[in-house]
This record gives structure tokens, sequence and C-alpha cells, in this order.
């Protein structure tokens, strides 16, 4: 992306993200940010929302006698749902699911919450 507008990129937590190789090179994007999702937030995480609707929803209570049965339940699974795709929308702003994080970890007492 050339320069211009700022990028700001979400990521999980996952240690890849943050190799000095990776830190170089955003170091020499400054237009790029970098926001990482909290550590065990993978409900904040898109793809791996979709993987568990798969899961649930096709994979779940399947019997998949060979690989290839397996394959073909979830290409049959790929296909419906490209067919009347519909994007995921946050139904609620940053602030109230932040709130609702700390009052989670008031709740529950949990020392390791993120810092809100």
């Amino acid at each position: 992306m050339p320069e211009g507008p700022d990028v700001h990129l979400v990521m999980d937590n996952y240690a890849t993200h943050k190799t000095p190789k990776i830190k170089a090179w955003l170091a020499r994007r400054p237009h790029w940010h970098i926001h990482f999702t909290p550590t065990s937030a993978s409900w904040i995480h898109q793809v791996e929302r979709w993987f568990a609707k798969l899961t649930r929803k096709q994979l779940q209570r399947g019997v998949h006698r060979s690989t290839a049965e397996l394959e073909a339940d979830i290409t049959a699974f790929i296909e419906a749902h490209n067919e009347n795709p519909k994007p995921y929308r946050w139904v609620k702003s940053a602030d109230e699911i932040l709130a609702s994080v700390k009052r989670f970890c008031q709740r529950t007492q949990q020392t390791i919450c993120i810092e809100i």
C-alpha cells in the first residue's frame, strides 16, 4: 500500500507477529499501526468465529469415514455460505464491549484481564 492513509491492522497476540523481522518491516512503515487482540480473545477474531460456525453447523455431529468425505463436507459448507454471504456486524460499541470485559474481571476477580 502506498504511503498515504494510515493503515490499522488488528492481529491476534501470536508471537510470530512480534518477531524482529516483522518489527523492522513495520518500523519502515510509520503509517501502519498494529493493534493486538487480548490474549485468549479468539471471539474477537472474525476468522476464528467463521471456523467455529463451520465446526458447529457442519462438522460437530458429522460422520466422516475418510478425508475425502471431510473435505466434501467442508466444501459444501463453503459453497452454501458463499451463496448468500453476510458480513458480521458488531452490535455493541467498543466502549460497551470493554465495559462488559471490565465487569467480568471485577465479578470473577480476574487479575489477568486486560487493563481498561
